[in-house]
C-alpha cells in the first residue's frame, strides 16, 4: 500500500472541500447512510457530517483526509477491477467469499469505523488490480 505522508496544516485545509465533495459522491454511489458514513470517517456526530456536507469544515483533520484518501483508494481500485459502475457499487454491499472479507459485504467490514479495516481493503483490493 502506497504511504501515507501528513500534509501541512494548511494543506489539509485545502484539501478538505474536495476531499469531502469526492467522499459525499462515493457514499452516494455505495448507498451508504448517515450513520454509517460517519462510521467510515470515524466522526460519532450527526450534526459534524451535516456541517461537513454544508461545506463546514469544522474539526476536519488529518486522519478525516487519511479516511477520506483510503475511501477514495478503495473506489478507483474496485472501479478498475470492475470497469461497470453498477457493478462495481454493487460489489460494495454484496457478500463476498475472499478470506478478508469472510461472508461480508465491503460495506459491513469498513463500517465499524476502524481505520485498519479500511486500510486493509484497500491493500487487498489494491493486491488485486496488481494481479491483471
Amino acid at each position: 500500500m502506497p504511504s501515507q505522508e501528513t500534509p501541512p496544516g494548511g494543506q489539509i485545509d485545502e484539501l478538505a472541500e474536495p476531499a469531502l465533495r469526492t467522499f459525499f459522491r462515493i457514499a452516494e454511489a455505495w448507498s451508504l447512510n448517515d450513520p454509517e458514513q460517519m462510521r467510515v470517517l470515524g466522526i460519532s456526530s450527526l450534526a459534524l457530517l451535516r456541517a461537513w456536507r454544508g461545506e463546514g469544515l469544522s474539526s476536519f483533520d488529518e486522519e478525516a483526509l487519511e479516511r477520506i484518501s483510503l475511501v477514495i483508494g478503495i473506489f478507483k481500485a474496485i472501479n478498475t477491477l470492475l470497469p461497470d459502475a453498477a457493478r462495481a457499487n454493487a460489489w460494495m454491499r454484496s457478500p463476498n467469499k475472499a478470506p478478508l472479507l469472510q461472508g461480508e459485504t465491503a460495506v459491513a467490514f469498513i463500517v465499524d469505523g476502524d481505520l485498519a479495516r479500511l486500510q486493509a481493503l484497500r491493500a487487498y483490493l489494491d493486491a488485486e488490480v496488481g494481479h491483471d
